[in-house]
């Protein structure tokens, strides 16, 4: 095997779970070294949530690799297949989506993928898999169903458990394997990309493809980025998530919580420092662990925000937390001279999105006024000039009086 090739399946298997196969990505990436093809590879996104979450840039950071390598990202943004509710990782069924609400996700989507992706024409790809789903006959469903037995679909661990619970399976569900494997045909992809919970679907698209009379594709599957808490995935919906637009002051904070434990998982799966650099990052008796935290969380802030922003919240960081002080700069909030509940006050502050929160928060103590922890959401607080409100560690607000 030619050396350059070598080196790229190395760069390409760093952080990956399993590669189906590599003998096959081999060949394939020699192939098109010697005739100048781009490699396509897909990337199936289903358009249920607006935002994207660093765990979400796992598999885009590896479509990136690739098209560094000189290949060609195909996105597909899985309006019709979004319909359905992938069942992958779920226990129930998910609900259909609209036809506006999955457009209005899409966008906001793509715009945020964008942040990782080389978006240049020659270098990505953009399909709606309504393009071909939605043209589809009965008898073409059928055709395509026939692909695939009941025994096959229970393999899958999600609708084996379901099944042995008694929980309702709908038949559409077994259809969207289907649907998504034969995004694969449509394209002609060359290598699909997706987290361990894609790994069945993926494999479903080799068979169609194969079946089709095509090479059947390179499935290669990503860990599942854990969240804030240390203990479940990232999610935004567990509150344990890194949002690629939150601010770069949150987004350091964020990071700067993880558990010292995390830390290699994010380094390998979130930069492209080398593994002997990681290494010793994550070594304690080489480097201290505050030292290697800060560098991860400039290293992902940078990301997505330049270095200068990075910088900035690094010593923001350092100045509030480390060295207990306020901001230099904080939201100013005018409230009128009446006394108001601590709830409301949050809300008032935009500290917290709703009532229900505010009271959460702070029967939990995480909310704190001039050094004070709240503790009772009705109590009464008399608004003073200067007066500065804290929840959590990174968001604060100094009251000033109308007069």
């Amino acid at each position: 095997m030619p050396e350059n090739i070598v080196k790229q399946i190395q760069q390409l298997k760093r952080g990956t779970v399993e590669v189906f196969t590599e003998a096959e990505l081999a060949q394939k990436l020699t192939e098109a070294a010697k005739t100048g093809r781009q490699l396509r590879i897909k990337l199936g996104l289903d358009p249920t949530s607006p935002d994207i979450h660093l765990g979400h840039t796992v598999v885009l950071r590896k479509m990136r690799q690739f098209q560094d390598l000189g290949h060609k990202a195909v996105l597909i943004i899985g309006d019709y297949t979004a319909r359905i509710g992938d069942p992958s990782g779920q226990n129930t069924g998910r609900p259909m989506l609209s036809g506006e609400q999955i457009e209005k996700n899409a966008k906001t989507y793509f715009e945020q993928a964008g942040k990782i992706l080389d978006t240049s024409a020659e270098k990505l790809e953009v399909r709606h898999n309504s393009e071909w789903l939605s043209g589809l006959q009965l008898a073409d469903i059928i055709k395509l169903a026939a692909n695939m037995t009941v025994a096959r679909m229970l393999e899958r661990d999600t609708f084996d458990l379901r099944y042995k619970n008694g929980d309702p399976i709908g038949v559409h569900e077994f259809l969207y394997p289907l649907m998504q494997g034969y995004d694969s045909v449509m394209i002609k992809s060359d290598v699909e990309l997706g987290g361990t919970d894609q790994t069945f679907n993926n494999l479903v698209g080799r068979d169609l493809q194969r079946n089709d009379g095509q090479p059947p594709q390179i499935v290669i599957t990503m860990p599942i980025l854990v969240g804030l808490d240390g203990r479940e995935k990232m999610s935004k919906s567990k509150g344990n998530y890194i949002g690629v637009t939150d601010e770069p002051k949150d987004m350091f904070g964020k990071v700067m919580s993880i558990s010292d434990e995390l830390m290699e998982n994010y380094f390998t799966l979130l930069t492209d420092l080398p593994t002997e650099r990681i290494a010793e990052l994550t070594d304690p008796a080489g480097t201290h662990p505050k030292e290697a935290k800060v560098l991860l969380g400039k290293t992902i802030v940078a990301q997505f925000h330049g270095p200068d922003a990075a910088d900035a919240a690094a010593a923001h960081f350092e100045q509030v937390f480390a060295q207990k002080q306020l901001p230099d700069e904080m939201p100013e909030v005018l409230v009128p001279t009446e006394a108001i509940t601590a709830a409301k006050l949050l809300v008032l502050c935009k500290l917290v999105a709703t009532g229900g929160e505010a009271k959460r928060i702070i029967k939990q103590g995480g909310a704190v006024i001039n050094n004070r922890k709240l503790s009772d959401p009705n109590e009464q607080i008399m608004p003073a000039d200067g007066m500065v409100l804290r929840v959590g560690k990174r968001k604060f607000a100094r009251l000033r009086v109308d007069a």
